[in-house]
């Protein structure tokens, strides 16, 4: 185990590298570059740029470089901790990110505990309650919330969040401590607006595990071997946990790498009308305005996550599949 787990974070490396060669050419291949969509954008409120402001942005910003030079101060940076310089904000990209990168985690892992507490119970119950009547109403509301678009239930969230609790509309907090220091009542208060958010994004999510989670279990539960443990008089709670559970919960687990980087990067739009200080809305500011070393930082951020996050998944799936070995040879 220690050495798969030493060779696959050495396998990290070059497959970053790879990645982050792919995401600065993506970015590159529009025509122009940020300097350009300043000028566009100047031009569509009717002033003129100064030539030799843009001499000096281009400079400053390194534009006049080469594409692979630009490249290697790139990542040369980010092994540094040096994220590189947003054109759009004026500052470092780590300063940007800052506050955004951290409220994001916080309404991701809220999110992903959310989906799991609550798709959990109920896609066992339906598994084990087919055709009932609580089957059927659980059903109904997990296509309810497939077919729910995020937008329209983050509206219906807000309106209700206001008049109900009072909670102010948009934002993860009162307005008061926009840009202050971390405090206690800071934090309360991002606890208040929390819910909604986390609400909206998950629910899409959780309806569609309940689905996959029940069809799984559904599919355990109808095998030979559950037959003959039921007939051997094993208890069912017993029964459903140590066997068919443990593994129809398998794709829950080898889906972390997939599931990180969606949860932080799938809810532009509810951020965007719930306006919620988060990274996705900048990640789209970013790529409109050709801001290549904030938004290519972003993507490597959500590549990290992805690579992480699958090596986590098949560590995790060792310990809960017997059937899964991460040595080489097979044990007979």
């Amino acid at each position: 185990m220690i050495t798969y787990i030493i060779r696959r974070m050495l396998l990290m490396i070059p497959t970053l590298l790879v990645i982050s060669l792919l995401v600065f050419i993506i970015i590159e291949l529009p025509p122009g570059d940020y300097i350009e969509s300043y000028i566009a954008q100047l031009e569509a409120q009717g002033e003129q740029a100064n030539p030799e402001l843009l001499n000096f942005l281009r400079q400053q910003y390194g534009l006049e470089k080469p594409a692979y030079e630009r490249y290697f101060g790139w990542v040369t940076g980010m092994v540094q901790g040096d994220f590189g310089f947003s054109f759009e904000y004026r500052m470092p990209v780590s300063e940007v990110i800052g506050d955004r990168l951290l409220l994001t985690i916080l309404i991701s892992i809220a999110t992903i505990m959310f989906t799991w507490i609550i798709a959990f119970p109920i896609a066992i119950y339906s598994a084990t309650h087919q055709y009932s009547w609580g089957d059927y109403g659980l059903t109904l509301l997990g296509l309810m919330g497939l077919a729910t678009p995020n937008f329209l239930l983050a509206l219906i969230m807000l309106y209700f969040a206001n008049v109900v609790f009072g909670t102010s509309i948009g934002g993860l907090m009162d307005p008061e401590y926009l840009n202050q220091p971390w405090s206690v009542d800071k934090a309360v208060s991002v606890l208040e607006h929390l819910w909604v958010p986390v609400v909206v994004i998950g629910t899409a999510g959780t309806a569609g595990m309940i689905r996959k989670l029940r069809a799984n279990l559904l599919d355990e539960l109808g095998k030979h071997y559950v037959t003959a443990a039921r007939a051997k008089g094993l208890p069912g709670y017993r029964l459903l946990v140590k066997y068919p559970l443990r593994v129809a919960i398998n794709f829950m687990v080898g889906d972390i790498g997939h599931l990180l980087p969606s949860v932080i990067s799938g809810a532009e739009l509810v951020a965007i009308v719930l306006s919620l200080p988060t990274t996705g809305p900048i990640l789209i500011s970013a790529l409109q305005s050709q801001d290549m070393y904030l938004a290519g930082s972003f993507l490597m951020f959500l590549s990290m996550l992805t690579v992480v996050g699958v090596l986590i998944s098949d560590i995790a799936l060792t310990f809960l599949d017997p059937r899964i070995r991460l040595d080489q040879g097979t044990e007979r």
